[in-house]
């Protein structure tokens, strides 16, 4: 399947979100739906909400948009988070959207920048 536009959601928007983000935003192929965190205040919540994009604080917001999403990107390295969109996508019945955990950001952050770069995480409870 071809597609011209990707219509993607990004959850955790700080130290390895916002520097994703940042790439997602500047890319005329890719459409962000939504960005989540806990932090409203997160780097990446501000960029969001300063391009126009939705942000909350529920992860499971950008879970509900369904099949709207081609792509639910999820950089918090919290095991939790990502079971509940695994969980939610057998629950809804989604086969569409892809979900992409942080060590493939990783390897796209490192190389679009040439050199392998370290992703951190603070560990927060969702």
């Amino acid at each position: 399947m071809v597609k011209d536009i990707f219509r993607i959601a990004v959850i955790g928007a700080g130290e390895t979100g916002t520097p994703l983000l940042t790439q997602l935003l500047d890319a005329p192929f890719v459409e962000i739906l939504g960005v989540a965190d806990l932090d409203a205040e997160a780097p990446g919540m501000r960029l969001a909400r300063d391009r126009g994009v939705a942000t909350t604080t529920d992860f499971m917001d950008l879970a509900r948009l369904g099949e709207a999403v081609d792509v639910l990107i999820d950089v918090t390295g919290v095991p939790k988070v990502r079971e509940a969109l695994r969980q939610h996508m057998q629950d809804s019945g989604n086969s569409h959207t892809l979900i992409v955990h942080e060590m493939l950001v990783q390897l796209m952050l490192s190389l679009l920048s040439g050199r392998l770069v370290q992703v951190k995480h603070e560990v927060e409870e969702y």
